[in-house]
């Protein structure tokens, strides 16, 4: 996931809240706006982003005939602008993606891209998140390690220097070393590295059971190779962003496997859909439409459009408030995920969590919670000159 800085803008797909308008004599458009960094550093993730928006807006307008709202039927539109992965450029362009900009409009924000504490830890009461916050986002993969056979005891974690990934960081510390894990090292990477050399060197010497990054995809990338090629091995690498991408996956090649990561959705997951029906059959359109890979963040985006839909509907009206008020008290169960914020406007930690992912075969398996799993972890990971 792309989650910058959120008290400069509201991460990687940030929807505002819709303006509704008159088309035509018998139908009316609910435009939703926001930015999407479809080029740039953050860019792979965007892209997901962007398609699940359109799938979602494509199947509800062509497949459904629009939505229904308090008796009135209406279109949905889409008002998307490029950042290119700027949050600078995202102000400028749309003047919406920034939770005290949202705050003072008085307009609900669902976005599917910003998890960093900062979003939810400010008294905004009109942000809401797809993903719990990053300090609570660790706790099922600190449970995980748990279940391993023989049981890991020691770990080190590197972050980025950004916003989410420091607070993540944070996260995967307090919930490791609750868990019992000793910590053996803390590594802060600038926000963009380009030579991990000399904490790989560390790595190699204290020898963690445990390898935790928490970073962006193309970093976790940068890493895994330098691994690679440096032959650093640890029983078992955690890359929070990265291997659930079939992009990533394709550009290490065999190394891949193995490597686990978070993530949010899979459509193997039984959740049952007022629209989609389920979860496979929005990928089975999804694939009907795009070539393009499907990826978490393309169903967390699909959902959030869905989110705001199911609130309007709740609420039996278009009006910002109203609608801000349905998305606070939301309970329901969608293709991607049940629905349910913290009180803070984040994602519930236990229902809207992640599962863990575990690369096995160039394929992304579940392999916790054991309910969702497809498969069970691999553990210790072979040597890297030892994978097929």
């Amino acid at each position: 996931m792309r989650r910058r800085d959120v008290l400069r803008t509201v991460g990687a797909a940030a929807l505002a809240a819709p303006a509704v308008r008159s088309a035509q004599a018998q139908a009316k458009t609910l435009v939703f706006g926001g930015s999407v960094p479809l080029t740039g550093a953050a860019a792979e993730t965007g892209l997901n982003v962007n398609n699940g928006y359109i799938t979602a807006v494509s199947y509800l307008n062509d497949k459904l005939g629009g939505v229904e709202i308090a008796g009135e039927k209406y279109k949905l539109e889409l008002k998307l602008f490029d950042d290119a992965s700027d949050p600078a450029r995202a102000t400028t362009l749309i003047q919406l993606p920034t939770a005290a900009i949202t705050e003072r409009a008085k307009k609900p924000m669902v976005q599917t891209g910003g998890g960093s504490d900062a979003i939810f830890t400010k008294g905004y009461k009109y942000v809401f998140g797809m993903y719990p916050r990053a300090t609570r986002q660790f706790a099922s993969t600190a449970a995980l390690f748990k279940t391993l056979t023989p049981t890991p005891t020691t770990y080190s974690v590197i972050w980025t220097n950004d916003a989410f990934s420091k607070t993540a960081g944070e996260g995967v510390k307090l919930s490791c070393d609750a868990a019992g894990f000793k910590r053996l090292d803390a590594f802060e990477l600038p926000a963009k590295p380009t030579d991990v050399s000399s904490v790989l060197g560390s790595v190699r010497a204290n020898s963690p059971d445990l390898l935790v990054c928490v970073m962006h995809d193309q970093d976790s990338l940068l890493i895994a190779r330098q691994m690679v090629a440096s032959n650093t091995y640890v029983k078992l690498l955690f890359q929070g962003l990265g291997p659930q991408l079939a992009s990533f996956r394709e550009a290490l090649g065999k190394y891949s496997e193995a490597l686990l990561c978070s993530t949010y959705w899979d459509e193997s997951v039984p959740y049952k859909d007022k629209f989609f029906g389920d979860s496979r059959k929005f990928a089975e359109y999804y694939r009907s439409k795009i070539t393009r890979p499907i990826a978490y963040h393309t169903a967390g985006a699909a959902a959030c459009i869905e989110t705001y839909i199911l609130a309007m509907q709740a609420a039996k009206s278009t009006n910002p408030e109203a609608v801000r008020e349905a998305l606070a008290v939301a309970d329901y169960e969608t293709f991607y995920s049940r629905i349910k914020f913290t009180p803070d406007g984040d994602g519930d930690p236990i229902i809207m969590g992640s599962m863990i992912g575990q690369v096995q075969k160039s394929k992304l398996e579940i392999v916790y919670p054991e309910a969702a799993s497809s498969a069970k972890a691999i553990y210790p990971q072979p040597a890297w000159d030892k994978k097929a």
